[in-house]
């Protein structure tokens, strides 16, 4: 299987996350593998690393590469929102790292076939779980109200022209239903007032579909929610944001894990007993480097923001090295 994809800011990852011998890591955006090989190269030979991706085909493609290490791998179809679930069935208890790379992988842009590029004239489907239920992108497109579509084009994608741009789909869905990713990327450009941009007309309208479809930030703040639980005292969370709706909820929530007392400045003592849950390892976000940037043009959006989980006193979790077993 051609299974492609570059992996953006691999060596702040590791840095970041830290992983030695015998840890226990989840890449939890599986991909075309390359953090996970390179993680799993700090972590043996009594290491465990555990994937999970939602595309089969990456699924199937890190069943075939990573068969050499079959004893320090496991490899799951599920959502990285379901990560606690995936470790109980590995009965740990949690995990010394996890990784998170948010942005869509080029085997889906590439070769998928579902309409994930505006570049390619592909059905519209843009589900990154191929196999699973749930309406495509054709079907929001043709059967959305013009409100309905502007509020998800200017919701997930920012797009100043979201009202232009959904009245031009309405008008044009009743000539034909809209089935395909080049049909839409058109009718979206000739939607678009003024003269053209850095990036394609229809960079934001997909981007805003895919969220949509795979309803992306409702996972990552799910995942958010149970991440404490994921990781043992010391462990360490890194996830990679392409744009801004993403980093600004890991961002808040980070700072809600480190924050400590959070009584009004003039109370003599605090009353409200809160402590900080983690330490942040990124005080400002960390960007690619401008080499990685010229070598890999994806890379430009891209932001690591990363924190520690704090030993807990009385925690009866393992510690940082080995497998901690439930």
């Amino acid at each position: 299987m051609a299974f492609h994809h570059v992996s953006v800011m691999k060596q702040e990852v590791l840095s970041l996350l830290s992983p030695a011998p015998g840890h226990v890591v989840v890449d939890g955006t599986f991909g075309g593998g390359g953090h996970a090989r390179a993680i799993l190269e700090r972590i043996l030979p009594d290491g465990l690393l555990i994937g999970t991706d939602l595309d089969e085909d990456a699924v199937t493609n890190a069943q075939a590469c990573f068969a050499d290490v079959q004893d320090n791998f496991r490899i799951f179809h599920d959502n990285f929102s379901n990560i606690r679930a995936v470790l109980d069935q590995c009965g740990l208890a949690g995990a010394n790292g996890i990784v998170l790379d948010l942005g869509v992988s080029l085997h889906l842009l590439e070769k998928s076939g579902r309409g994930f590029s505006f570049q390619r004239e592909e059905p519209l489907d843009m589900r990154m779980d191929g196999s699973g239920g749930g309406p495509k992108a054709m079907d929001v497109v043709n059967a959305y109200s013009q409100d309905e579509l502007a509020r998800i084009f200017l919701e997930y994608g920012e797009e100043r022209q979201a009202k232009r741009i959904a009245r031009r789909i309405v008008q044009r869905r009743e000539d034909e239903p809209i089935t395909t990713s080049g049909r839409l990327a058109d009718i979206v450009a000739s939607a678009v007032k003024g003269k053209p941009g850095r990036i394609h007309p229809a960079t934001r309208v997909f981007q805003a579909l895919r969220i949509h479809v795979n309803n992306e930030l409702a996972h990552l703040e799910k995942f958010l929610e149970t991440c404490l639980d994921c990781l043992l005292p010391g462990g360490r969370l890194c996830i990679i944001s392409f744009h801004s709706l993403e980093d600004r909820i890991v961002k808040r929530r980070f700072a809600a894990l480190a924050q400590g007392c959070t009584c009004p400045p003039d109370f003599p003592v605090c009353i409200c007993g809160n402590q900080p849950k983690v330490k942040l390892l990124t005080k400002k976000v960390v960007k690619p480097s401008q080499a990685e940037v010229e070598k890999n043009p994806m890379s430009r959006s891209a932001k690591i923001r990363a924190m520690e989980k704090l030993a807990v006193e009385g925690s009866g979790a393992g510690g940082e090295d080995g497998r901690a077993k439930q």
